[in-house]
C-alpha cells in the first residue's frame, strides 16, 4: 500500500502541469495586437461603443468588447500606384468646419475624418458668392447621372385664359331727354326691349315755351328786313332746343306754329329702359328713354393680378361662347382697368366684338384667351434653374469639364423653358439633371475654401 502512494502523487502532479500549460496564454502576439496588418498600419485602437476612447494597444474595452483597430488609410493609399491626388487635410463629414492635419476620429460624432484632395483642376473661385467651380471626372458624372442641355433663342409668348362677361358698349348708350318743359301727347315706342331704327319717332311732346318760340320766329320772318338779328336769334333758339333744320324749313313753308314736336331716335338699337308715359309731364333734362346700340359689344374679362404682367394694350384676343359652338370672335385688348377688385383680386381687361347679327346678348359669359405678343428671347430648360428663394442659379459646363455656377435673371415661363433676361448667352451648355448634387458640392467647396488660413 505504501509503495503505490508515490505513483499516485506523480500522476496527479503530471495532470496539473498539463492543465497549467494548456491554460497559459500564448506568448505569440495576435493579429489584432500587431502594429500592421498586411500593408495597413494600425494607428490606435478604439472602443466600438464609444469611439472617442483611444487605446495604444489591443485588448478589451471597459464594456467587455474587443477594441477595434484604426488603420492609416492615407499611408495605404500612398503606396498604391493609382493614387495621384494630394490630400490637403481631413474634415468631419458631419461638421465640415472641423479640420485636421492627419486622419482620425471626429471628436463630436465619432465618425472617421474624410480626406479632402487637391483637385488639380485650376482655381475654384466663382463669381457667385457662396459657390465654387466644380470639376468632376467622367466616371463620377456618370455615377451621379449628370445630364446637360443648351440655351437657345426662341419665340416666346404666353396664353392667358380667363372668363369674361358681355356688356353693352358704353359709347353706344343713349338717354333721350328734352331741353324744354312740356307734356307727352303720344308715345310711338312704349315697350322695353323694342328694336328701333335711327330717325324712328319715339314720342311727341307739347311745350308752351316751344310754341311761343315758333311764333316769335314767324314774327321775326315778317320783320326780317327791318330786324334781321331777331330772326337769327329766334332760329338759333329753335336749333338749341333740338328742332331740326328740316322742321324749321317746314315751319317757314307753312307759316303755322305746331302745337307739339316729335322726338326721334338718334341711333339704331334696343330700348333698355322706358320712363315715358302717355300724358306725363316732361321736365327739361329728365331721362325718358334709354337706348343701347348692340351692334358692337364689350367683353369684360377678369385677369388675376399675378397674370397682369403678361397683358398689354393691343394684345390679340380670342372669344368663344359655350352656347354657340364652333364660332370664334377675334379682337384686341382695348382697356386695362387701373384698379384691382379687392374681393376677387382681379383686374378688368376689356376686349370688343362685332355683333351685327345680334347673336350675342349682354350679360352672357364668354371664354377669353389673351395672347402675349411673341418675342425672340434666350431660353434655358426649367430643370437647369435652381431657385434659392433670393436668386436663380445654373451650372454652366465649360470646355475643360468644369461646372461654373452662374446667377441669372429669369422672366416668364412657358412650357419647359424660362426666359433669360441676363446671365446667359445663346448656345451655352448647362446642367439639367443632378444639378442639386453639384450645387451641394459647390457650396461645400466654397465653405471649405473660406476656412483656409
Amino acid at each position: 500500500m505504501r509503495t503505490k502512494l508515490p505513483w499516485i502523487f506523480t500522476i496527479l502532479l503530471a495532470i496539473a502541469l498539463v492543465v497549467v500549460l494548456v491554460a497559459r496564454p500564448s506568448s505569440k502576439p495576435s493579429a489584432a495586437s500587431t502594429t500592421s496588418v498586411g500593408a495597413k498600419k494600425v494607428l490606435y485602437w478604439i472602443d466600438a461603443m464609444n469611439p472617442t476612447h483611444k487605446f495604444d494597444k489591443a485588448g478589451k474595452a471597459p464594456d467587455g468588447m474587443d477594441l477595434v483597430p484604426v488603420y492609416d488609410e492615407a499611408g495605404s493609399q500612398a503606396t498604391q500606384p493609382s493614387a495621384q491626388k494630394k490630400i490637403l487635410y481631413w474634415v468631419d463629414p458631419m461638421h465640415p468646419a472641423y479640420r485636421s492635419d492627419k486622419p482620425g476620429i471626429a471628436p463630436d460624432c465619432g465618425m472617421k475624418l474624410v480626406p479632402v484632395y487637391e483637385d488639380g483642376g485650376g482655381a475654384a473661385t466663382s463669381t457667385v458668392s457662396g459657390y465654387a467651380n466644380v470639376k468632376l471626372t467622367a466616371e463620377r458624372r456618370q455615377l451621379i447621372g449628370v445630364q446637360t442641355g443648351m440655351t437657345e433663342m426662341r419665340s416666346l409668348g404666353r396664353l392667358v385664359r380667363t372668363v369674361g362677361r358681355v356688356t353693352a358698349d358704353e359709347t353706344r348708350l343713349y338717354k333721350i331727354t328734352t331741353k324744354f318743359d312740356g307734356y307727352i301727347e303720344k308715345l310711338y315706342v312704349n315697350v322695353t326691349g323694342q328694336e328701333i331704327r335711327k330717325g324712328q319717332p319715339l314720342f311727341s311732346v307739347y311745350s308752351p315755351d316751344l310754341l311761343s318760340t315758333q311764333q316769335d320766329y314767324l314774327l321775326a320772318m315778317r320783320a326780317a328786313k327791318q330786324a334781321p338779328s331777331l330772326l337769327a336769334a329766334a332760329r338759333q333758339r329753335l336749333l338749341l332746343w333740338d328742332i331740326t333744320p328740316a322742321e324749321i324749313r317746314e315751319l317757314e313753308r307753312t307759316g303755322t306754329a305746331r302745337k307739339s314736336v316729335t322726338i326721334n331716335s338718334p341711333t339704331n338699337g334696343y330700348v333698355i329702359n322706358k320712363i315715358a308715359v302717355d300724358g306725363a309731364r316732361v321736365t327739361a333734362g329728365e331721362p325718358l328713354f334709354e337706348i343701347a346700340n348692340l351692334d358692337r359689344l364689350w367683353i369684360q374679362a377678369d385677369v388675376y393680378e399675378a397674370e397682369l404682367q403678361f397683358i398689354r394694350l393691343g394684345a390679340p384676343t380670342t372669344t368663344t361662347l359655350s352656347h354657340i359652338p364652333g364660332r370664334t370672335w377675334t379682337g384686341r385688348v382695348t382697356f386695362i382697368a387701373p384698379t384691382v377688385d379687392p374681393m376677387t383680386r382681379t383686374v378688368k381687361v376689356r376686349t370688343e366684338l362685332d355683333n351685327a347679327d345680334g347673336a350675342v346678348k349682354p350679360d352672357m359669359f364668354a371664354d377669353v384667351v389673351i395672347q402675349q405678343p411673341e418675342r425672340r428671347v434666350i431660353v434655358v430648360p426649367d430643370s437647369a434653374v435652381l431657385q434659392t428663394g433670393t436668386r436663380s442659379v445654373v451650372f454652366v459646363v465649360r470646355d475643360d469639364g468644369t461646372f461654373e455656377p452662374r446667377e441669372i435673371a429669369v422672366g416668364t415661363k412657358e412650357d419647359e423653358f424660362y426666359e433669360v433676361r441676363s446671365g446667359l448667352a445663346a448656345n451655352e451648355k448647362v446642367v439639367t439633371q443632378a444639378n442639386f448634387l453639384i450645387d451641394s458640392e459647390s457650396r461645400l467647396k466654397s465653405a471649405l475654401a473660406q476656412m483656409k488660413p
